[in-house]
């Protein structure tokens, strides 16, 4: 038995213990507007407390994970207009710290087992929600892109000379380097990616729920011990300093027409030059 829940940017489905979780902005490349955010807020929240839920399965509909954070789609625009901001420097830390280090530290530290499943692109802040999950599953056709972005887990998510590699140049990772770096768990076909996550999430869906939150907890314990919710808290301050010096007349690079990111747009530029090599 299984039953569905209607949002208007994310779809929710629970099936055999299984919350499905799907963001299904395809018109926009699933680029995460405050809406979306917020519906994923209230999915993984009614996925913790629902009892016939075991395990979280989290998706992008269409051809790509996430494109990112949204930079002015005309729902985006739409939205803050209804809802403005609070202007300067306050209102922005505030937002930026609810939307993106608040919400996704509470989908990392869900009490259920978490897995995603990434595809196409996975680029700044759909490679930040998917290092909220527990385990990340990629298909062969991922294209990741971190930055210094707000919930900054690059240097956990591999080790930190490698960050520093990827993140000086800004260069795409494809889903094989994921894999030997650690980022993700798994490369399988595109065609393969949401059955392969799917098998996995009811497979453990069939043990102990209560073993499964204290294995959990344990692991992310570890990492707590060792520093990782002072550093995302720190590392966000330096992101808040790192975009606030792109607006500086000193900026050394070039800002591209359209919502594209200057290192965004610097990475395609890499990503191009390394298909003629």
């Amino acid at each position: 038995m299984g039953y569905e829940e209607e949002y208007e940017d994310i779809t929710y489905e629970v099936r055999n213990k299984v919350a499905h979780i799907s963001m299904n902005r395809l018109r926009y490349r699933n680029a995460q507007s405050r809406r979306l955010l917020e519906e994923l807020d209230d999915a993984f929240a009614r996925a913790a407390k629902d009892t016939g839920v075991n395990v979280i399965a989290f998706f992008g509909q269409g051809d790509h994970f996430s494109a990112g954070h949204d930079l002015g789609s005309e729902d985006e625009i739409a939205d803050r207009s209804e809802r403005p901001l609070q202007k300067g420097l306050r209102g922005r830390y505030d937002h930026s710290r609810e939307e993106f280090v608040d919400k996704t530290l509470r989908w990392r530290n869900v009490p259920k087992p978490t897995i995603a499943g990434v595809h196409g692109y996975t680029i700044f802040a759909g490679w930040m929600i998917a290092s909220a999950m527990d385990i990340i599953y990629a298909a062969d056709d991922t294209m990741l892109l971190a930055s210094n972005f707000q919930y900054f887990s690059v240097p956990w998510d591999m080790h930190p000379r490698k960050a520093k590699e990827l993140l000086y140049e800004s260069r795409f990772i494809d889903a094989d380097e994921a894999a030997e770096l650690g980022v993700v768990n798994r490369v399988f076909p595109v065609a393969d990616l949401h059955d392969a996550v799917v098998e996995y999430a009811e497979r453990i869906a069939k043990n102990d729920p209560f073993q499964l939150r204290m294995m959990k907890l344990a692991v992310n314990q570890m990492q707590d011990g060792q520093g990782f919710v002072g550093h995302i808290t720190a590392a966000h301050h330096m992101h808040i300093i790192s975009s606030e010096g792109e607006r500086d007349p000193d900026f050394s690079l070039n800002v591209p027409q359209g919502q594209r990111r200057p290192m965004v747009e610097r990475a395609f530029e890499n990503y191009e030059r390394q298909k003629k090599t």
